[in-house]
């Protein structure tokens, strides 16, 4: 647990009591302040109660008389679409508002620090897609090469529930844009960008309002080293903004195309991943045969965590001797299986139009299951990518209106897991992949996109 400084004597007010809540009032409370919880589940309630947390609902001026802040769970709105009540009577009586991610880094470094030979360090990894990977990627090379390295926010554990900072320990952050948007205090040492697409729009206000959540992970304390990716117009701007000269090695650019100029440069092309610097190759990883990577979007998810663990010390073949060993994760291009020659992989986790497209490129011959609660544009986005698509086989409440946007495409709406698995079993044919990409939030059936993945698991092994 990483105790919370600075607020020792005061009542915090926490607001949502679910993973992370819960973890915060423990931090807070280990820290020497006094949390105030609320969460309007009765069940997440009782469980705080039975640790010994006074509950008490904040939905009156009155309710925050002596509260010195209130820490709020990255999950409830507090600007767009509309602001949480709580959050909007708080910030109307001018008490700070915070999450979990604020405190971690107001609180992670100690001073018994100075008695370390090496400093912690910690690396934190957003964007819109592959965030996970790259920071599974990183965390899995790291402790491949003997680091001492967690893996925490938004994968692994809540960044307050891990360790304290040990001697030349390092932790690696997943974090949404929820986490940066509101966090007060964001000082990585290492931060990374993987890449830019709609999602969330809602939260956020639009595009404007999503990437400058994402930009305040490299503005509101500077890391030291910044790592890029440049494919899309935002994250070449971001780099843009970081440099203060064409050679400046403090801002890694991570890309797909050839690379250029005498900076610090990572690309992943046609299965092949090359570090340049000041205009010359220093190291190269052929990336086609890990099976843990498939497809262009996971060469670019290893191309980040290339230059991070390379921002860290470790040399080239150290990186591709922990490549090698990744078993990549659940729910993300998930190779489920094979039987009678046909490949099942979960994709869950692609629940937007962008990350569905990357795994539609990752394969050949494809029975491709999508649908589920339908995101703004629908599937419309994807025509350009469904060459390689045999048949489409929709699920979920919108899987009618899904097939609209693939008119050219040989579709049957089958609504739920059950019978799109069997459908697509039943007219696949050696050397076919059935792919779990649902391009698609997946509340209208399932709880969360894990749910969904562990659905199409169940369904496919009556088959393996």
């Amino acid at each position: 647990m990483i105790p919370v400084r600075g607020f020792s004597g005061e009542t915090i007010a926490v607001l949502g009591l679910g993973r992370s809540g819960l973890a915060t009032a423990r931090a807070l409370r280990a820290g020497g302040a006094t949390p105030l919880c609320w969460d309007d589940n009765a069940e997440a309630r009782a469980r705080a109660e039975a640790e010994g947390f006074a509950c008490a609902p904040l939905k009156r001026a009155d309710a925050f008389d002596g509260v010195a802040a209130l820490i709020t769970s990255p999950g409830i709105p507090h600007l767009y679409p509309t602001p949480n009540p709580t959050i909007a009577l708080a910030m109307s009586l001018g008490i700070p508002v915070d999450n979990d991610i604020g405190l971690f880094f107001r609180s992670f470094a100690t001073p018994d620090w100075d008695e370390f030979d090496t400093l912690p360090r910690i690396v934190a990894v957003t964007g819109s897609n592959g965030k996970s990977t790259t920071s599974a990627l990183i965390h899995h090379v790291l402790t491949a090469a003997g680091r001492p390295t967690q893996l925490a926010g938004n994968i692994g554990r809540g960044v307050l529930d891990i360790d304290p900072g040990e001697d030349g320990g390092i932790v690696v952050l997943e974090l949404s844009s929820y986490q940066t948007e509101l966090a007060r205090a964001l000082t990585p040492d290492i931060a990374v960008f993987t890449n830019l697409s709609p999602d969330h729009l809602d939260r956020h206000g639009g595009m404007g309002g999503y990437f400058a959540a994402k930009r305040r992970l490299f503005t509101i304390g500077g890391p030291d080293r910044a790592v890029i990716g440049t494919d899309e117009p935002e994250g070449l701007f971001l780099a843009s903004q970081l440099s203060v000269a064409p050679a400046d090695d403090r801002v890694i650019r991570v890309t797909s195309a050839k690379p250029s100029g005498p900076g610090w440069v990572v690309s992943a092309r046609k299965g092949f991943l090359a570090e340049h610097r000041k205009g010359r190759q220093t190291g190269s990883i052929d990336l086609r045969p890990i099976p843990g990577l498939p497809g262009a979007h996971n060469h670019q998810n290893a191309a980040c965590a290339y230059a991070a663990c390379r921002s860290l010390g470790l040399a080239p073949r150290q990186i591709e001797a922990g490549f090698a060993s990744f078993k990549g994760l659940p729910h993300r291009s998930q190779i489920v299986g094979t039987a009678n020659g046909v490949t099942f992989v979960n994709d869950s986790k692609a629940t937007n139009v962008d990350s569905a497209a990357k795994a539609l490129q990752a394969f050949d011959r494809i029975r491709w299951i999508a649908g589920g609660l339908e995101k703004e544009g629908g599937l419309a986005a994807l025509t350009p990518h469904l060459g390689g698509v045999r048949k489409a086989y929709l699920i979920g409440r919108s899987a009618a209106e899904f097939a609209l946007g693939i008119p050219d495409t040989p579709h049957e709406v089958c609504e739920t897991m059950a019978r799109a698995v069997a459908a697509a079993v039943a007219e696949a044919e050696p050397g076919d992949t059935i792919l779990l990409a649902p391009a698609a939030a997946s509340f209208d059936q399932y709880d969360n996109f894990e749910r969904r993945g562990e659905d199409f698991i169940a369904e496919v092994a009556k088959y393996l």
